[in-house]
């Protein structure tokens, strides 16, 4: 196996865990719709997809909010409130500081959204120690499509083997793997240390 020449991570589930109820229960208590009821919409509406694939503003997913949970903030609350989700995964922010030591190219590649960028940016240091991004909702389309991770292949300059890519879900991981990258299913940040060691990426846990 090659030795990988840039390493490109998931961003949720692999450096921070999100739980969209925290929003519910926020959003709810400036409106009429229960956190359950919410959160449904947060999980099931179409709107939030095409919100990540870049294809409706935010104002316009916004509207949609206040309209189905009677929401009465403002656009900049909805906006803390729905970005305002996550928590750090440390021992995968520990092993990507070890890679930027080691003067190793990392990339973040991720389906997400506006609001989540922003809140990630103000309140994780590590997030701006990347070479470059690749978010969905800046490229009109989300993992797994081809093209995204075409996005990836430019911006990194690298192809095939010459990528190690890590991601929490199967299918996207599946599309890394058929382009020949490298590619790894997240499954817990032992498993990935683990993996990183064999490669001779890390050494210690």
């Amino acid at each position: 196996m090659p030795a990988p020449s840039v390493v490109v991570f998931d961003l949720g589930k692999v450096f921070v865990d999100f739980d969209y109820r925290i929003a519910a229960r926020k959003i709810a208590a400036r409106g009429t719709a229960s956190p359950d009821e919410v959160w449904r919409f947060i999980n099931h509406s179409p709107l939030i997809r095409l919100f990540e694939s870049g294809l409706i503003p935010r104002e316009k997913l916004f509207a949609e909010v206040c309209r189905v949970t009677g929401f009465t903030g403002t656009i900049r609350e909805f906006a803390e409130f729905f970005g305002a989700v996550f928590t750090p995964i440390e021992p995968m922010i520990r092993l990507h500081a070890v890679l930027r030591r080691r003067g190793m190219p990392t990339y973040i590649f991720s389906n997400t959204n506006e609001f989540a960028v922003e809140s990630i940016q103000r309140n994780f240091p590590f997030f701006g120690d990347f070479d470059g991004y690749v978010f969905s909702y800046e490229n009109g389309a989300m993992k797994p499509d081809a093209k995204l991770y075409q996005v990836v292949e430019r911006q990194a300059g690298r192809h095939g083997a010459e990528i190690l890519y890590l991601d929490d879900l199967a299918e996207n991981v599946a599309a890394g793997a058929a382009r020949g990258w490298q590619a790894l299913l997240q499954e817990s940040p032992e498993k990935t240390w683990a993996a990183f060691r064999q490669r001779g990426l890390v050494t210690s846990w």
